[in-house]
């Protein structure tokens, strides 16, 4: 039987319960991460995925389920993942908003504003700014206009080119050595990431 592509928060559990090698694998930037993450899941950042997705390997039969904010991302690298070795990759349904509506318990630290905000605020300062500066000399007010339409064919695409942009900035980066340790959470048997 083949696992359906989503599962909900209440599904995620049980499965977590009734098999305890089940991968939690956090697609958010690493500042996402250590900000709030369901316990015991790992941190594989999405730009990671896209550059090693021909790469990976499963050594283990384990289910997976690939968690981001609202489950957007998620699902990006469900499709990315889908045409390498690994089977039965999930996305839970909602992301870790879901999952903390649910009442679910978060670990949460210090880290970096989620990427959706990071893109609010890049966004809105630009066209504040264009517009503010198109007071001086008009034709800035077609940087703000081009801001929209990049905004409205992001949500159209449901695909966001200036998230991949912010998602090069250092706090939105693993530690150049981290690559292969984040892939082996995915990819390895539990007894050699112990």
């Amino acid at each position: 039987m083949t696992a359906p592509a989503s599962i909900d928060v209440d599904q995620t559990r049980t499965l977590m319960d009734d098999r305890p090698g089940t991968r939690l694998i956090d697609v958010r930037t690493p500042g996402e991460f250590a900000g709030a993450h369901i316990a015991e899941s790992y941190n594989v950042p999405l730009d990671l995925l896209r550059e090693h997705r021909r790469e990976l390997q499963a050594d283990h039969d384990d289910p997976i389920v690939l968690v981001c904010r609202s489950g957007t991302r998620a699902e990006e690298a469900r499709r990315l993942v889908a045409e390498s070795d690994l089977a039965g990759v999930q996305v839970l349904r909602g992301g870790i908003a879901a999952w903390e509506g649910a009442g679910a318990p978060l670990v949460r630290g210090r880290g970096t504003w989620s990427m959706e905000r990071q893109v609010r605020l890049v966004a809105g300062t630009i066209v504040l700014l264009a517009v503010g500066a198109s007071l001086l000399a008009e034709p800035v007010k077609w940087l703000a206009a081009a801001v929209g339409a990049g905004l409205t064919v992001a949500a159209v695409t449901d695909t966001c080119a200036m998230a991949r942009v912010l998602s090069v900035l250092p706090w939105n980066r693993a530690a150049a050595g981290d690559g292969p340790a984040a892939l082996s959470a995915l990819t390895e048997p539990a007894a050699d990431r112990a």
